[in-house]
């Protein structure tokens, strides 16, 4: 390989040639752009949208090899955290960079653990919501609202302040995650019990009634962290970008956090496996799977948990999510739609159709059947993936804190409007 790999791109207009600097396998854009560059003329610059080929920061945090299915938080294969750590060890590693020592977790568990409860004017704001307000809108302005509790949050560049700050936005998600769910059902918000661990006091907060010591199954406890690790982080997605984008201002992190929450709030990106399920349903049963099939290939039906933006391989979290799922179906009976889904996988992994095009189970497919399992509603997916997700919004966001490369957030777009258009007054329009 070449010591200094350069592109030469010759620029057909003028006949001029320009050596452009390969690094990490990418140009970089303002090299790209002294291309065509004259005094009267702007340089060359890039049309992606939706970023599809272009890389917005350098990052330590989550490697992917969508090729080959594989998925690494800090170089730790996710298929060894999900079998051996808990979500908030894997919360420390991505914040930190590094696995804890015992008493780094032991102290990162009981920060966590202390900073659970909200401040009681933030439990009025969420009872001020209709009976019926989505879950996900709850705890977006839940967490936009958090910033005016603690407005030291504004000194980013102070490290104990910021550290604060993620601890008590990764404390305090549960709690307005399960009050958000509550609110829905019209039952009394419950307490956070720091007796129980992170997944045993959400649960809690989601299903405890009258008893006064609430003991959730642990098959459904190890499930739920499962669950978490694997949603955690998952690279430059939608509402990573997003955290980033907003966070490039130098805005609080609850701010920051609570764009990425909106990003998820969209269907494309975090509704998912709601989809699935509803084309479980749509499907009915497990003998009408092949005239399903047929219809996705005529383009009469969609396939819905199939697939990846990244993966072209089996989403290593739906292997992992698979077997998480029949821990929690021992618990709660079997789902009947995991007939229908398994029948579903088998034939689109044999299937010459699907395979030619890399279809292969994503981490939406199976994680609805767990959630519904749970007896959540279907507008509580999101939350259940925006609780896990702040651990890596925020190591995301402290990574670009501390990148000397980051600018405030301004793409280029390309003008396709009118030019020089004379003002017509009204009575002449």
């Amino acid at each position: 390989m070449t010591e200094n790999p350069t592109l030469t791109v010759r620029d057909n207009r003028t006949g001029e040639e320009y050596d452009l600097p390969i690094t990490d396998g990418t140009i970089s854009a303002t090299d790209l752009g002294k291309v065509g560059k004259t005094e009267d003329a702007a340089g060359i610059a890039m049309y992606d949208p939706g970023f599809t080929n272009t890389a917005s920061c350098r990052s330590s945090v989550t490697f992917i090899d969508g090729e080959e299915g594989i998925l690494e938080y800090r170089g730790y294969p996710i298929e060894q955290l999900a079998e051996s750590s808990t979500y908030l060890e894997v919360a420390y590693l991505l914040i930190h960079g590094e696995l804890p020592t015992k008493d780094q977790h032991d102290q990162w568990v009981h920060e966590i653990t202390f900073h659970t409860f909200v401040h009681e004017n933030l439990k009025s704001l969420m009872q001020g919501f209709r009976y019926d307000a989505h879950p996900m809108g709850m705890l977006l302005s839940s967490v936009s609202a958090l910033s005016t509790f603690y407005p030291e949050a504004r000194a980013i560049s102070d490290p104990d302040i910021r550290h604060e700050q993620i601890v008590r936005m990764i404390a305090k998600m549960p709690t307005l995650g399960a009050w958000s769910f509550r609110h829905a059902q019209g039952k009394p918000y419950v307490y956070p019990d720091n007796n129980l661990t992170y997944t045993e006091n959400f649960l809690s907060m989601l299903f405890k009634m009258s008893e006064h010591n609430y003991e959730p199954d642990p098959r459904l406890a190890q499930a739920l962290e499962v669950l978490f690790i694997l949603h955690a982080d998952h690279e430059q997605n939608c509402s990573t970008n997003a955290v980033r984008s907003i966070g490039s201002s130098q805005v609080d992190p609850y701010s920051a956090v609570s764009g990425g929450i909106a990003a998820l709030y969209g269907p494309l990106h975090g509704g998912a496996n709601e989809a699935v399920l509803r084309m479980l349903k749509r499907i009915g049963s497990k003998d009408k799977v092949p005239e399903f099939i047929e219809g996705v290939k005529n383009g009469d039906e969609r396939l819905m948990g199939f697939g990846h933006r990244v993966y072209k391989n089996y989403d290593p979290r739906a292997k992992i999510i698979k077997k998480a799922a029949d821990d929690v179906f021992e618990v709660t009976g079997i789902n009947p739609l995991l007939k229908i889904a398994v029948e579903l996988e088998k034939i689109a992994l044999e299937d010459e159709y699907f395979v030619s095009r890399k279809l292969y189970p994503n981490v939406d497919f199976y994680s609805g059947l767990i959630y519904e399992a749970l007896q959540f509603p279907p507008e509580m997916f999101t939350v259940l993936f925006a609780i896990p997700r702040t651990s890596g919004w925020l190591a995301q966001w402290a990574e670009m804190l501390g990148d000397g490369d980051q600018k405030i957030a301004r793409p280029k777009q390309i003008y396709t409007g009118a030019r020089g258009v004379d003002y017509v007054p009204m009575g002449d329009r």
